[in-house]
């Protein structure tokens, strides 16, 4: 059975519902305090928080901006639902993170799976990293195994340069400084291994990430895509048994990231701090934007001199 799309009045709602969550203050205001700017990009409703969930409540909690994109709304997703409905149940997912986590939140209405790194689509990642007037912009790696994933990465690679180009998208006002560019980490090897020059201890934000991994409940509770029924209890007992599971898994998942970067961790945070990290998050710098030093590094991530 061919199962329904987003329709043009789900789509509109998502786009107003999405924009909603866009500012938390005026933007001038916001452009004025002094703070970091700083925007992440994924390819599903989860990506995000599931990548820099952690850093990004760190950032928040110091008062910085902090905006997570899908761009795709994830609306195939899922083993038992698709099209509107599950793109609904994914941004309101992604909203209710943005709460537990003090960011903003948008989901662009790109059908998932079909995310292509086409101009028109490179203009919507340029004007979103000026309008937030970024000082750091993150995303997926090019080398992924997800379409959309590698996909998002090349976008953020062709705006990379272009958002300080003042005749590229001339309606929008271009940056007079190119932000960091980060990628986050996975686990693929070829053509090329993840490296890590930025690794943030996420031990204080820790349940404030895992509570959004309960939050995308689509995703992680129900297996998303590649679900089904038989792992999903139907009694209470059982449901509980499950949830505690997942989080368990996760909060193994983010503790082995500090493992495998301690040697990042001791040189950033000192040894002593170094080796107490228990949950962490990575990044990689991308060499298309800026290329920050020590000193900057610690600016743009305050958390090292606390």
């Amino acid at each position: 059975m061919r199962v329904p799309r987003l329709s043009s009045s789900v789509a509109v709602s998502l786009i107003v519902a999405a924009a909603h969550l866009c500012f938390a203050l005026p933007a001038t205001a916001q452009e004025q305090d002094g703070k970091l700017r700083i925007i992440a990009f994924g390819a599903h409703p989860d990506d995000c928080e599931l990548k820099v969930g952690g850093t990004a409540a760190k950032w928040a909690a110091l008062g910085h901006h902090v905006k997570l994109v899908s761009l795709t709304n994830g609306d195939i997703g899922h083993w038992s639902m698709a099209g509107g409905p599950l793109a609904k149940r994914r941004l309101a997912e992604v909203q209710k993170c943005a709460k537990i986590l003090g960011t903003t939140s948008q989901v662009i209405d790109i059908h998932d799976g079909e995310l292509l790194p086409t101009l028109e689509n490179r203009k919507i990642v340029t004007k979103l990293i000026r309008e937030w007037k970024a000082d750091i912009v993150l995303c997926h790696r090019p080398n992924d195994y997800h379409p959309d994933h590698r996909n998002v990465g090349l976008l953020v690679q062709d705006a990379a340069y272009m958002v300080t180009v003042p005749f590229f998208c001339p309606d929008t006002p271009h940056l007079t400084r190119n932000p960091l560019f980060l990628y986050y980490e996975d686990g693929f090897a070829k053509p090329n291994p993840f490296e890590a020059d930025i690794v943030v201890s996420i031990d204080d934000t820790l349940s404030k990430k895992l509570d959004c991994m309960d939050a995308l409940e689509s995703q992680f509770f129900e297996g998303g895509a590649n679900g089904s029924a038989a792992n999903i209890p139907t009694d209470e007992s059982g449901r509980e048994a499950r949830k505690k599971s997942v989080r368990a898994g996760f909060s193994g998942r983010f503790s082995s990231i500090s493992t495998r970067s301690r040697a990042k961790l001791r040189e950033l945070y000192g040894p002593q701090k170094g080796d107490a990290v228990k949950a962490a998050e990575a990044f990689e710098i991308c060499e298309y934007g800026r290329r920050p030093g020590i000193e900057e590094i610690k600016k743009l991530f305050p958390f090292y001199n606390e």
